[in-house]
């Protein structure tokens, strides 16, 4: 069995649940669903908590030696749907045109009313 290693990334927030930032298994990184929760974002827009979620994971990608490009699958959650015309071009704007596979999910609420996006990733390590 391949092993796996549980990381907590001390640029990102700390987790406020009983997860970590995200977990290796073989070449591969799942990334824990990151928000704007307790950065400079949290209450605003979904477009600019878009950008301070891809931040994050920019970050997460770096440390592992990686960038963005690297991501193969995201899950974007949002709890206002109309708020994907404005979150869909810092999507675009990130990917700069690696584009991963993704899932948008319509949901009626986040843990914090301050956190209107949710994205998690899978991303690719060799």
């Amino acid at each position: 069995m391949t092993s796996l290693k549980r990381t907590n990334y001390p640029q990102l927030p700390t987790p406020g649940g009983p997860y970590v930032h995200a977990v290796r298994h073989g070449d591969r990184l799942y990334v824990s669903g990151l928000t704007a929760f307790a950065t400079d974002a949290q209450g605003l827009s979904a477009p600019e908590q878009t950008q301070e979620i891809l931040e994050q994971l920019a970050t997460i990608a770096a440390s592992e030696g990686v960038n963005l490009k690297a991501l193969i699958k995201i899950s974007v959650f949002l709890t206002d749907i109309a708020d994907l015309a404005g979150v869909r071009p810092v999507l675009f704007d990130y990917f700069d045109g690696a584009l991963p596979a993704c899932s948008l999910v319509a949901v009626s609420a986040l843990f914090s009313p301050q956190v209107c996006v949710e994205i998690e990733a899978v991303m690719a390590l060799q």
